[in-house]
């Protein structure tokens, strides 16, 4: 059987198993793992972005031979495999000791986007955080799962800032052959190709693999010559604009991510649909038990008793909708094999609210779903209200739709300063047992003096990076001077610093800081206790409203009346969000309530000592104690900047500038130190997912 490591003739034998590591995203989330990489050569561990495959490829084999005969690199190296090959392998896990046998067949979870590592760009936002988050820790925990999705070649967006403030939206295909991502082979040693069920004229799909610790999360892509021009893009970009194309894209999604586990000869248990766009997996299901004999009552009855459904979106725009002639062309022919007629089918997709708009992704997914939630105590209220027409013989507090509010991936979203600092006063195995709130007490015990310096540190390394950036971009790109002065190469490491980082959608109000333009300048050139604001995000491609919301804030950025206080700092990913989540002294979240379903960057920020000031919305109605940062209540318009400024100017600002005679800020040590308590236990991903295996997958298990 050939090895990963013979597609690295560099490697010397010694060290060989680093080919392994470095298709395994295990790495992303374990510092040591990492470290082993960094070791090798700092420069290119930087220069490849922290890709440890494209770093490997382009080091020379006298580089690695280096490293084979150094005694401590090799200890190194021997420990870390030796623990990736043990989490790995071992059977011993929270789930086979709670749940199941962990050899019972697998959750098949299904998602439009993954955001798991900024070398593979399968992610716009929260969504794919969230899933990509998910999958980590059921890596962690032992819950057998297979993943499905897409491998998208031209991924999101790679976004640029003209020098009018404008995102152009540019296409950078991967390079997939430099990326923690392998193809799926056949025994003929040919790329594993798999036909999608009743898609005529017929699409294909390529299968790649990514395996992120335990669990295997496998990647269709159209983009094959088999494929006619038109159906090769179809998994070109996430989120396709054209609608007859999105539909094309949800279909393959569904019906052949099911053709696709068939194929590699995956049996599943549990279906767990991550929003609504891949829901046609529903159909997929029904229709293999119709073919089997089973009435399709029978049928729906089975799929429903073994099928969660995570709704992540609080209004009704942003559920898919397809009008009822795309559903003709594509599933006219499907019906017979369902056992349908046209009315009966399309009656799967309706809301009752408004029949004629189309057919519903969400109404089809909540209505053959057993198991199904909301991702916040806020959400899951807004969610009964907004279907409670699917069940028009229950009250809305009876409506079957519960919550589980979201979580972070702890292990990937600590900074590894913090995470020794964490080991140093809640005990060395405390990731081992994360979710349990008693541990972070200890926080308690961590000195102003000590976790000040470790913040500072982690400030001026975000600063120093976000100044790099607008280097190489003026390097490499040779850009108008006024994107590297509004991309934050004047920021201050001694002014307090606000970020506000996440996708440029309206309803998340970019621009309500800036509402008085007045008291703004004046809070930000304090000339005592002066502040800055670091602004990052990308709008979708279709959004022009978001466009022009990124548009005003990069304009601001350059008005000398603001004194260089304020940045935008373009192509927002993951690599960034990890250093401002990290970094920056106040992170800011102000959405029209109640739209923030849940809003998982607060709790990264919170994570590492970075105290939230937001809108009571989403898991900030559940996270604020009083202690932990700032809240007020929104109305909804431009009337929540008021608040937003009394709270800077008379609360945050005031307390940020209190400094002992060693420069420590302990009022405000204190607030960060209240952040992490109340972060680390309850909104993590290990408490999530042990309620979704408790709460759902041990239950539908039984109706298999």
């Amino acid at each position: 059987m050939k090895r990963i490591a013979d597609s690295f003739p560099n490697i010397p034998e010694k060290i060989a198993e680093l080919a392994d590591l470095a298709y395994n995203l295990w790495w992303s989330w374990h510092p040591s793992a990492r470290m082993l990489f960094k070791f090798l050569n700092r420069i290119a561990w930087k220069e490849s972005g922290h890709n440890p495959v494209q770093m490997l490829r382009e080091l020379s084999r006298g580089t690695l031979n280096v490293a084979s005969e150094q005694a401590e690199y090799l200890r190194h190296y021997d420990v870390v495999l030796a623990r990736f090959h043990e989490e790995i392998q071992t059977k011993v896990c929270w789930f086979a000791a709670n749940v199941a046998d962990p050899s019972c067949l697998p959750v098949a979870y299904f998602s439009a986007e993954y955001g798991l590592h900024h070398s593979l760009p399968f992610y716009a936002g929260g969504l794919g955080f969230l899933a990509g988050d998910y999958v980590k820790e059921c890596s962690d925990l032992g819950i057998p799962m297979v993943a499905v999705g897409f491998m998208y070649p031209e991924g999101y967006l790679l976004q640029k800032i003209r020098v009018d403030g404008w995102q152009d939206d540019i296409d950078e295909v991967l390079d997939r052959d430099a990326a923690p991502i392998r193809r799926v082979m056949t025994e003929k040693d040919e790329q594993l190709i798999v036909k999608v069920p009743f898609v005529d004229p017929p699409v294909y799909v390529a299968v790649w693999k990514v395996d992120v610790g335990r669990i295997p999360l496998y990647l269709m892509d159209t983009d094959i010559d088999m494929n006619d021009p038109w159906n090769r893009k179809i998994s070109a970009h996430l989120y396709i604009g054209d609608i007859e194309q999105r539909l094309r894209q949800e279909m393959v999604l569904g019906i052949g991510g099911i053709a696709m586990l068939n194929a590699l000869g995956i049996k599943h248990s549990v279906l767990h649909l991550n929003e609504g766009h891949p829901a046609f997996a529903l159909l997929e299901r029904i229709r293999e038990r119709v073919a089997e004999g089973m009435k399709f009552q029978a049928a729906v009855e089975q799929v429903r008793a073994t099928t969660v459904f995570t709704s992540h979106t609080p209004v009704p725009a942003g559920h898919d909708v397809f009008p009822f002639h795309f559903m003709d062309k594509y599933f006219s022919h499907c019906y017979p094999f369902l056992g349908l007629s046209r009315d009966n089918f399309l009656q799967l997709g309706i809301h009752p609210v408004d029949p004629s708009a189309g057919f519903n992704m969400t109404s089809l997914a909540l209505g053959l779903s057993g198991y199904k939630n909301g991702v916040s105590r806020k959400h899951g209220e807004v969610t009964r209200r907004m279907w409670q027409p699917l069940w028009p013989d229950r009250k809305e507090e009876e409506v079957p739709i519960g919550h589980i509010t979201n979580g972070i991936h702890v292990p990937t979203w600590i900074e590894p300063k913090m995470e020794l600092l964490f080991n140093k006063y809640l005990g060395q195995n405390w990731l081992e047992d994360h979710d349990n709130p008693v541990i972070w007490k200890l926080i308690d015990d961590i000195p102003n003096a000590v976790l000040w310096p470790v913040h500072y540190w982690l400030k001026i390394k975000l600063i120093n990076f976000i100044r790099e950036q607008a280097r190489i971009r003026w390097n490499n790109n040779k850009v108008n001077p006024v994107n590297v002065i509004t991309g934050g190469v004047l920021l201050d490491p001694l002014a307090l610093t606000i970020g506000f980082a996440r996708r440029f959608a309206s309803y998340k109000r970019a621009g309500l800081i800036f509402k008085n333009i007045e008291r703004l300048a004046k809070i930000l050139n304090n000339r005592w206790e002066p502040v800055q604001i670091i602004f990052a995000g990308k709008a979708h491609p279709s959004d022009d409203e978001g466009k022009r919301i990124l548009q005003r804030i990069f304009s601001l950025a350059q008005d000398p009346s603001f004194g260089g206080r304020i940045a935008f700092v373009e192509n927002y990913n993951e690599q960034l969000a990890q250093y401002m989540v990290h970094g920056v002294d106040l992170w800011l979240n102000n959405p029209i309530p109640p739209l923030e379903a849940c809003g998982t960057s607060g709790m990264k920020a919170s994570l590492n000592g970075v105290p939230q000031l937001s809108i009571l919305d989403g898991w900030w109605l559940e996270g604020f104690n009083g202690k932990n940062g700032w809240a007020y209540e929104g109305k909804g318009d431009d009337r929540d900047a008021e608040p937003l400024y009394d709270i800077l100017e008379r609360e945050i600002v005031p307390l940020y500038y209190v400094l002992d005679e060693d420069g420590v800020p302990n009022g405000w040590t204190e607030v960060m130190k209240e952040a992490i308590k109340g972060t680390g236990a309850f909104f993590s991903s290990r408490r999530m997912a042990k309620a979704y295996a408790l709460d759902y997958y041990q239950h539908a298990f039984r109706s298999v």
